[in-house]
Order: C-alpha cells, then structure tokens, then sequence
C-alpha cells in the first residue's frame, strides 16, 4: 500500500486541493457473481468453500470484502455478491493472479457462479482518510 502524506486530494482525474487528507493507494481484483440459479446452493459454496479457498491460496492480498447484493431501486439486481481482493501493489495482484493458487482460485469462481461467468475487473483505489474539522 502507498501511502501519500502529501495532503492532497484527487480531484476530476488530474487536479489536487489541499484539503489536509492522507491519501492511501491500493490495488484490487474485483469479481462480480451474477444473480445465481439457486442462491441457497451458490451462498453456501460460496462460504464454505470458495472463500476459504480464497484465504488460503491467494498470496500477498491484505484483505478480502465480500458484499452481498440485498436489493435494488431498480426491482432484482442483476448481481448476486461482489468481492474486492485488495494487494498492496499492482505487482503483488499480478504475480497473486499468476501463481497456481490464483488460478485455481479464479477457475473455482468461475466454476461456482451457476448465473453465468463472473465478470473480473483490476482497480485502483484511493482511499481518503480526513484528519481535523
């Protein structure tokens, strides 16, 4: 994780405000299930299999969120969980998804998603930690 104590923050992609942040910069492979065909079947892989799978073989993360979709405004959302795999460098997210224990991660992912294949994404997040006022 890079941290900058700079006190700035991002802005409309290229401008910086001082506002007295600390800004942290992570990185993390987000996996999106869509909505399964038996969410009872999928939940309970999912946690019993599948995300102890995830802690045990995926090297170098620092944390793993796994949210569950509850609803929408919009009536049934399309998906199901989202899961955020954070790393501490790009480096440490490819080399992760490169190792065996990462294939065999992915694989099972896609594997278990009976809604269709899940869709992965590589992110960068900004976290913004205010300090004062």
């Amino acid at each position: 994780m890079k941290k900058q104590s700079s006190k700035l923050l991002y802005f409309y992609g290229y401008r910086y405000f001082d506002l007295g942040s600390v800004k942290w910069v992570t990185f993390k492979l987000i996996v999106i299930y869509p909505r399964p065909k038996d969410i009872e079947s999928f939940e309970r892989i999912y946690k019993n299999e599948h995300v102890p799978m995830a802690v045990e073989k995926l090297g170098g993360k620092t944390k793993i969120v796994a949210s569950k979709i509850v609803g929408s405004p919009q009536g049934t959302p399309p998906f199901h969980r989202i899961a955020e795999i954070h790393f501490p460098s790009m480096e440490a997210l490819q080399a992760c998804a490169a190792s065996e224990g990462g294939k065999q991660t992915i694989a099972n992912a896609v594997a278990i998603s009976s809604g269709g294949a899940p869709i992965f994404l590589v992110a960068e997040e900004e976290v913004f930690a205010f300090q004062g006022k």
